[in-house]
C-alpha cells in the first residue's frame, strides 16, 4: 500500500480532551483518504470524509475481519479493538446473526421501559457527589464511570458487586502500553463471562446474558467461546464509551457556563439537543475505527488494497464542514445532525438508544440537582489518557 512508516504517526497531538488534533483538517485537505502510521507502527489509511466514513461502514468489501489475520496491521497493542475479529469467510453472516439475537433485548421499547429506573440510579449517583464534601468532587468516580455501570451490569445481569474486577480488567484490555498484559486480561474477562453464563444457565434471569444463554439451545454453533466474548464486548463497550461521554458532555458544558445556564432553565426542552451534539463532538480519543479491506476497493480518490487498514476517524467525520457547517461549534440547535457516533447502516450501534437514555437522564437532571455545578480545573490541566485505546480522561473535577 503507499502508507508507509514515514506516515503521520497516530494519535496526533491535540490541544487538550475537547479538541482534536489540528492536523485531523490539514490531512482531509489533502483528502479524504490518506496514508497514516497506527500506534502500533503499522501502516494504514485515515479516513477524515464523512461520506467516506459512511461508505466503508455500509460496504461489504471492508469488515473487522482480515484475509490473513497473520499478516494484518495493527491499530495498537490494546486487546480490544485493535485487531482482525471474526472469520474472514463468515463475518458477514455472524454478524447478522449476532444482531438479530441482541436486537431484543436492545430495543427502543425495551430502552424506553427502562428510563425510569436509569433516572433513580442517577439520583443515587448524585447523592453520593453531594455525600462527597465541599471541597472539589470527582465527576468521574462519582457519577461518570458509576452510572453506565449500574445500567449495563442491569441490563447484561452482571452482580454489581462484581464491578471493581470488571473494571480492573476493562481498563488493562484497553490499555496500548502493557504488551501481553492486555491479552491476558481479556483472556480472564472471557473467562469472568463463561462464569456468569453457566450461572444463568442453572438460574436464568430476564437478562441480556441469560437471552443468550437461551439462545445456545436453538443455535449450538453458538459456542462458550462465543457467548463469552460477545458478552465481555458488551460489556465493556456498554459502560466505557457512555462513561467517556459523560465526562465530555460535562466538560463542555462547563467550560461555557452559558451552555450550562440554557440547559438548566429548559432541560426538556433542550436536552435533545445537548445530547446529540455532544456526541458529534465528544473524540475521547484520538484514535478511530479499525476495518480491513476484503478486496481491492477505490474510496476517496485512492486505490485501498485487499488487506489494507483503515481507520475511520469519527471524530473528523463529524466535524466535515462539508456536512456540518461551523463544525467546531458546540450548537444544540443544529439541524439536521446527522452524526455517525454510532456508527452506520448495518454497523449502528445496537446500544444507542441505551447510550442515549442515559445521557438524556444525566443532562436533563445534573444542573437541576447542582444549578452552581463549575468545574474546579481547567480543561488544559486533565490529562488524556493517550495510553487507552478509548481514551477519555481520568478525572472531572467539580465545585457547586
Amino acid at each position: 500500500m503507499t502508507a508507509t512508516t514515514d506516515s503521520p504517526r497516530l494519535p496526533f497531538a491535540r490541544p487538550n480532551v475537547l479538541e482534536i488534533a489540528p492536523l485531523f483538517a490539514v490531512l482531509r485537505r489533502q483528502g479524504p483518504v490518506v496514508p497514516v502510521t497506527t500506534p502500533a507502527g503499522d501502516p494504514a489509511w485515515l479516513v477524515t470524509g464523512f461520506e467516506q466514513v459512511r461508505a466503508v461502514f455500509t460496504d461489504a468489501r471492508f469488515g473487522r475481519s482480515h484475509p490473513a489475520p497473520e499478516e494484518a496491521a495493527a491499530l495498537s497493542n490494546a486487546a480490544i479493538l485493535s485487531r482482525p475479529q471474526g472469520d474472514h469467510e463468515t463475518e458477514h453472516t455472524e454478524h447478522a446473526r449476532m444482531r438479530r439475537m441482541l436486537v431484543p433485548a436492545f430495543s427502543a421499547n425495551r430502552i424506553r421501559r427502562l428510563a425510569g429506573h436509569v433516572q433513580e440510579l442517577a439520583d443515587g449517583c448524585f447523592d453520593a457527589v453531594e455525600q462527597a464534601g465541599d471541597g472539589p468532587v470527582d465527576l468521574h468516580e462519582h457519577l461518570s464511570f458509576p452510572l453506565p455501570v449500574l445500567v449495563i451490569c442491569e441490563l447484561l445481569g452482571v452482580p454489581y458487586e462484581d464491578r471493581d474486577t470488571f473494571r480492573v480488567l476493562s481498563d488493562r484490555m484497553g490499555r496500548m502500553d502493557i504488551g501481553d498484559g492486555a491479552d491476558a486480561a481479556l483472556d480472564e474477562f472471557t473467562a469472568y463471562m463463561s462464569r456468569l453464563a453457566a450461572a444463568k444457565r442453572r438460574e436464568p434471569g430476564q437478562d441480556v446474558v441469560s437471552d443468550m444463554v437461551r439462545a445456545q439451545a436453538d443455535d449450538p454453533s453458538f459456542t462458550d467461546d462465543d457467548l463469552a466474548r460477545l458478552a465481555a464486548g458488551l460489556l465493556f463497550a456498554g459502560h466505557e464509551t457512555t462513561s467517556n461521554r459523560i465526562d465530555l458532555g460535562v466538560l463542555y458544558l462547563l467550560t461555557d457556563l452559558a451552555r450550562r445556564d440554557a440547559l438548566a432553565v429548559d432541560p426538556a426542552g433542550r436536552v435533545h439537543g445537548v445530547v446529540e451534539e455532544i456526541l458529534r463532538l465528544s473524540a475521547p480519543s484520538g484514535l478511530g475505527v479499525l476495518r480491513y479491506a476484503h478486496d481491492d476497493v477505490e474510496l476517496g480518490g485512492v486505490t485501498i488494497a485487499r488487506g489494507d487498514a483503515v481507520v475511520l476517524s469519527i471524530a473528523a467525520a463529524n466535524r466535515d464542514g462539508s456536512v456540518f457547517p461551523e463544525p467546531e461549534k458546540f450548537d444544540p440547535d443544529r439541524k439536521p445532525n446527522s452524526h455517525v457516533a454510532f456508527a452506520y447502516g448495518g454497523w449502528f450501534c445496537i446500544g444507542a438508544s441505551l447510550a442515549r437514555t442515559e445521557l438524556r437522564v444525566v443532562f436533563g437532571s445534573l444542573f437541576r440537582r447542582f444549578p452552581g455545578l463549575r468545574l474546579a480545573a481547567g480543561v488544559d490541566e486533565l490529562t488524556i489518557r493517550t495510553n487507552r485505546v478509548t481514551g477519555g480522561v481520568d478525572r472531572v473535577p467539580v465545585l457547586w
